[in-house]
């Protein structure tokens, strides 16, 4: 009765309630711990296979006037594909199932629970996981040496915003989603975007038109901003990266909560 009348009543929801389904998701992952840390793997096999292996065969790039070794290069950019990659398992994938399937937002949504507080708190777990592999990821960078600046202690809170900027977007587009086949352009939008957004080479290698096309990609301003970070090599257009994936983060999210409720309180 008493969810009743707070469906009927506008009455402000109170704060906390976007928790309740990060500790969900913490209970049904304590059984499956080994999915969460295989997730952190994937970027660091990229990083030994290319980021060591071809090292021997590339001397490095010139970034700021100073050389870079090619490890150091693309250490930056894998944690910052990592970040990406994450985000997108965790709330589109994983969202879908929950959302067509499993229905268990329509259980949610019939507690005091609004759409708001789902698309927060899958966001929030999405930035959870992600922040656990960024920080191993990190460590491992500082490990093998390719830290080359104290700047490098802001690289955990900017691939947060990385995985945020992803995560909220990736959710408003699964709502969208009608079949398990529709997930092929999710990977047709995130290969592209892994391979060219100037992850393994550098902006100049591109002609002019593939530079700004490059530039339009929300990965191309993390790997920016984690690579100048990590490389101590700084400048105010940083902000133009921040700006986009803050609202990149923000539009998502408020779309994704939109959808939520249309798509489930018909």
């Amino acid at each position: 009765m008493a969810a009743l009348v707070l469906r009927m009543v506008p009455l402000p929801p109170p704060r906390g309630r976007a928790w309740l389904l990060v500790e969900r998701n913490l209970m049904v992952y304590r059984h499956d711990w080994l999915v969460l840390v295989s997730g952190f793997f994937e970027p660091l096999f990229y990083l030994l296979a290319i980021g060591v292996g071809i090292s021997q065969l590339v001397d490095g790039f010139v970034v700021d006037g100073r050389l870079v070794s090619y490890p150091a290069f693309i250490a930056p950019a894998m944690l910052a594909s990592s970040a990406m990659n994450g985000a997108i398992a965790d709330t589109t994938y994983n969202l879908f199932f929950k959302l067509k399937y499993s229905k268990l937002y329509d259980a949610v949504l019939a507690t005091p629970i609004r759409p708001w507080d789902v698309a927060a708190g899958e966001v929030i777990w999405a930035l959870i996981r992600g922040g656990l592999y960024a920080a191993a990821f990190i460590v491992t960078m500082l490990v093998m040496g390719l830290l080359a600046s104290w700047w490098a202690v802001l690289a955990l809170p900017a691939a947060i915003l990385v995985g945020f900027a992803f995560a909220s977007v990736g959710m408003a587009g699964t709502t969208y989603m009608r079949s398990w086949q529709d997930f092929e352009f999710v990977s047709l939008a995130i290969l592209p975007m892994f391979l060219l957004s100037a992850t393994f080479f550098p902006l100049s290698a591109y002609p002019p038109v593939g530079q700004f096309l490059v530039q339009l990609t929300p990965l191309y301003h993390g790997v920016v901003l984690l690579r100048s970070l990590t490389l101590g090599s700084l400048s105010w257009d940083l902000l133009v990266s921040v700006g986009y994936l803050v609202a990149m983060a923000v539009a998502g999210l408020w779309l994704a909560s939109r959808r939520i409720g249309q798509v489930l309180l018909k």
